[in-house]
């Protein structure tokens, strides 16, 4: 304190600096003021990277709700729906499959029709809406509507039951532009795996580059495919029922395991990416909303928007951005990639099979 008071000026000054660094310290009880710039916070940085690397829903029950409306506006928003052209937006949608699945106490014989009746409707919505949404038959299809700023729309996964037993009927649904077929609900799937003519669909479908869709099959019937197929299979549904082994066979077979924003919470849907990403792998993950599907949602998961909210946990949770990339758009765009090269090498060297249920299976 002599040196402060040998010069006033000095002292006057110095004094001036103690009483800002008083007022500036926090008062008792009272929080700490935050630092002036932190940087961008997770859910900012949730945003940026699905601009940049935006989500591929893996299965959204889009048209079956706008089939039993009469009126509906999907460029203004649509109240009664979870799914619209700007929730889409916002959510960092880039592309979805369009859920062909059928009602589960429909009777086998509207399946066909219902499922057409489906695709027709499809491709109308998406004709409708050109500056918003794109077909897409391809990985190509699908990164090239990305880069022209469209929500790319891939057919599937078509119901077991909609085959009706017919190598004839998949490849028909293949040349409408359907890319991805599940197996549960079928003759030819069973408890304990595949049938003889069950094996024959899937190497059919790897033929056409179709994806095998194993939701809601026996965890036999899942090893049993995953040891048959050429192709990554996928796993669009119910993924909390998916065995701990079977998540790391699907690891070895390259395919995805997609969590469904249907748990309790944010937080638990995190785990259970959490628990995929441990078992299968960070290039086995993938999401799907399964929205407009009439299943109840986490909240804060309520809709296609609120996507940013769960990537923005899962960067809380320490996911570095490379993972994230896989789990929104890397993983399932190769998965197709993957499909469409099994199947141009498997085309060289076997014919469409001809093969009939009641032969295989008799």
């Amino acid at each position: 304190m002599a040196d402060l008071q040998d010069d006033p000026q000095t002292a006057s000054v110095a004094v001036g600096d103690i009483e800002d660094v008083r007022d500036s310290a926090p008062a008792a009880g009272r929080a700490p003021a935050e630092p002036a710039d932190e940087g961008p916070g997770p859910l900012e940085r949730a945003r940026d990277l699905l601009a940049r690397y935006p989500l591929i829903d893996g299965s959204n029950g889009l048209a079956h709700a706008l089939r039993e409306m009469a009126h509906y506006d999907l460029e203004e928003g649509e109240s009664l729906l979870e799914t619209d052209i700007p929730r889409l937006r916002d959510g960092g949608v880039g592309a979805l499959f369009w859920s062909l699945l059928t009602p589960p106490g429909l009777a086998a014989d509207r399946a066909p029709a219902t499922t057409l009746e489906h695709i027709d409707l499809i491709r109308s919505v998406v004709e409708a809406h050109p500056e918003a949404l794109r077909p897409a038959r391809s990985a190509d299809e699908l990164a090239h509507a990305r880069n022209c700023g469209r929500i790319a729309g891939l057919l599937g996964p078509v119901s077991g039951p909609a085959l009706a037993d017919s190598l004839g009927t998949l490849r028909a649904y293949h040349a409408l532009g359907v890319r991805s077929a599940a197996l549960a609900g079928t003759r030819w799937t069973q408890r304990d795996g595949l049938t003889p003519f069950g094996h024959e669909v899937v190497r059919e479908m790897n033929r056409l580059g179709m994806l095998v869709d194993l939701s809601g099959c026996t965890p036999a019937t899942m090893h049993r495919t995953l040891a048959v197929t050429r192709a990554p299979a996928v796993i669009s549904q119910h993924p909390t029922q998916v065995p701990d082994d079977v998540l790391r066979q699907l690891r070895a077979n390259g395919g995805v395991c997609m969590a469904v924003c249907t748990a309790a919470s944010v937080r638990e849907t995190a785990d259970l990416l959490d628990h995929i990403r441990d078992l299968a792998g960070p290039r086995s993950t993938a999401l799907t909303g399964a929205y407009d599907t009439g299943a109840a949602h986490a909240p804060g998961l309520e809709d296609v928007s609120c996507y940013p909210r769960l990537i923005a946990e899962l960067l809380e949770r320490g996911w570095p951005e490379a993972d994230i990339e896989l789990l929104t758009w890397s993983n399932v765009h190769r998965v197709l990639r993957d499909a469409e090269f099994v199947a141009r090498a498997t085309q060289a060297r076997r014919p469409a099979s001809t093969a009939r249920l009641t032969t295989l299976d008799a």
